[in-house]
């Protein structure tokens, strides 16, 4: 009995995420009810009564007072020893005198430049494509509504990591850059896009230990815009699916052995146990093989300390993101054959969803899903626990 209620627990859980696709391009959207509500809400959203309240989220902070919002980005990148504010304030208002280091933005923002595909997501989720007036990189996008102006000629490239194009940001006059940091001068953009005189935002969802602390950054997105009650509303439905499907698939009595990553040039970067990548198997019911590791970085390793501890796993995920058939694995390394995961057929990757130049929509509308990524992860681990579920980002190699 307790089985039976368990599987339709996790059935209707299912159903949840196979309502919120939508095909034939199986990204996340809101149902149009749901998007009615919320812009209703939005409608009257006041930046005193409707506030966000952070559940996962542990990288970011907010403080409200009268008439602005002190956002701080906690932890901008690995072992930062620095962060960075924000004083929001009201449109028709004064910003406070004692900002200190913080930049100021006047919100609700009406010009963005989002540098980094990660952050279209939320834009998308929050109905604020319509803000942006320049895009990092065009060939690697694949949110729809950007997409679609891009090819409608509207959305601009000016470029990402340190060949970010700084004249072309100036000429397109965003109240806001969006970027991520990654704590190295040669590659950062954000010095640059400062000295400037450009108001830019690092997003560090990246550096969340879970993967609903890293969706639960449409928030952070949602905060420039007044848009919190929307994105308390969005994020509540998916982490409700999430939850849901996790609560039964990770307390399954028999789990898989798991292991994920490659052999690149001598070195294979396996995740560590605390790794949002980790919590992904742990909640999906899956035995990550590296679940014991402390940390929540990449563990380097070579390829026959992987193989003395995986060579009898049952599953292998999230390998190179070039492979996409069987071949190609054994063309790469002869000694992948070795492994049982191979010989099983038994390994799946999260590159179901390329655009053409290769832009992988897995790194990009994938994070601010979690949910569809598990219900992904736990059909390949448990099937019998989502019958009717389809892959969406990820799928096995033939």
């Amino acid at each position: 009995m307790r089985r039976g209620m368990e599987m339709g627990a996790v059935i209707v859980a299912a159903t949840l995420v196979a309502c919120a696709a939508n095909p034939p391009q199986a990204v996340v959207t809101p149902e149009p009810a749901v998007t009615a509500t919320a812009q209703t809400l939005v409608a009257t959203d006041d930046h005193r009564s409707a506030q966000i309240t952070l559940r996962y989220a542990r990288t970011f902070s907010v403080e409200y007072h009268d008439h602005y919002k002190l956002v701080t980005v906690l932890k901008p990148w690995r072992d930062a020893q620095v962060t960075f504010r924000y004083v929001l304030v009201q449109r028709g208002t004064q910003a406070r005198a004692d900002v200190g280091d913080a930049q100021v933005i006047e919100v609700p923002v009406n010009r963005v430049i989002a540098v980094n595909t990660t952050h279209l997501p939320y834009l998308d989720r929050l109905g604020l494509t319509d803000k942006l007036v320049g895009v990092g990189e065009a060939n690697r996008i694949n949110t729809p509504s950007v997409v679609e102006a891009i090819k409608a000629g509207k959305l601009p490239e000016v470029g990402r990591n340190a060949e970010v194009n700084v004249e072309r940001a100036i000429e397109l006059q965003p109240d806001m850059v969006t970027v991520l940091g990654l704590g190295n001068p040669e590659k950062d953009n954000y010095p640059a896009l400062m000295k400037a005189g450009l108001k830019v935002v690092l997003i560090a969802d990246f550096m969340e230990a879970t993967p609903l602390g890293r969706a639960e950054w449409i928030k952070f997105m949602a905060l420039f815009f007044n848009r919190e009650a929307m994105a308390e509303k969005l994020f509540d439905e998916v982490a409700l699916r999430y939850e849901k499907m996790a609560a039964i698939a990770r307390n399954v009595p028999q789990k898989p052995a798991v292991f994920m990553g490659f052999d690149n040039d001598g070195k294979w970067y396996m995740p560590g146990g605390q790794s949002y990548q980790a919590r992904y198997l742990a909640d999906a019911g899956a035995n990550y093989l590296w679940a014991d590791d402390q940390s929540s970085g990449r563990i380097p390793l070579s390829l026959e300390a992987v193989f003395d501890r995986a060579a009898d796993a049952d599953v292998w995920v999230n390998q190179s993101q070039s492979w996409t058939k069987l071949e190609q694995v054994l063309g790469a390394d002869e000694r992948y054959a070795k492994f049982a995961a191979v010989k099983q057929g038994n390994m799946y990757n999260n590159n179901a969803r390329l655009n053409p130049t290769g832009g992988n929509d897995y790194n990009e509308s994938g994070h601010a899903n979690p949910d569809v990524v598990l219900a992904d992860l736990i059909k390949i681990f448990h099937p019998e626990l989502l019958p009717n579920h389809e892959l969406v980002y990820y799928h096995r190699l033939k």
